[in-house]
């Protein structure tokens, strides 16, 4: 491997785990080795845009993909501007990195505001919303293109399931990550057979 390759490539994480299973007498070490190469303590955002099924049905999936086309333009300059990392875009999902929780949370504020101000001049039935959950802990990078990990999941349930349009809501570990200085108003859901602490920013 050259010096200037990257560590944390899915061709190399294919390998170690492929190790593993060959020598599982080093699962202890391989596993070391993925998790020094591989993770970062960061927070992680993930937006979600409210309306699929309703406005693909009215007006059919290109008006959809322009929308979310759209929205990845009016949030992608933000994430940036805030010291964020748009680490991938999957269907009306964004899935970005942060190296502090307040960092994440002024990138959902200035979105919902920002989609505020463009939806005055958009017709009621194109207007743009997006439910934001935002997560803090060890995350697994490859080659930044994708990323795993527990509080990926839980800012992802936040973002698609719990938020409405406009929410942003912290995982408990999060919330713990976050200066004091910002309100926020602690919940209980039970999804997917799980029951979650979730705190919704004021």
């Amino acid at each position: 491997m050259s010096d200037d390759e990257p560590l944390n490539t899915h061709a190399r994480l294919d390998a170690l785990l492929s190790r593993i299973i060959q020598e599982p007498e080093k699962r202890q070490a391989i596993a070391e080795e993925i998790e020094r190469d591989f993770t970062r303590r960061c927070a992680v955002m993930v937006l979600d845009m409210s309306g699929f099924s309703r406005t693909t049905q009215l007006h059919g999936i290109v008006e959809f993909l322009l929308m979310i086309h759209q929205m990845r333009l009016l949030a992608q300059p933000t994430i940036e501007a805030c010291d964020g990392q748009l680490v991938k875009a999957e269907a009306d999902n964004l899935y970005c990195l942060f190296d502090t929780v307040e960092a994440a949370v002024k990138a959902a504020r200035e979105i919902i505001n920002r989609l505020s101000t463009v939806n005055v001049l958009l017709p009621a039935d194109r207007r743009l919303y997006a439910s934001i959950g935002i997560g803090w802990g060890e995350i697994l990078v490859l080659e930044d293109e994708d990323l795993f990990g527990d509080e990926v999941n839980l800012a992802s349930k936040l973002g698609e399931d719990v938020a409405q349009g406009g929410q942003i809501l912290l995982t408990e570990a999060a919330r713990e990550a976050l200066n004091a200085g910002v309100e926020t108003t602690a919940e209980r859901v039970s999804i997917s057979g799980l029951v979650l602490t979730y705190h919704a920013v004021g």
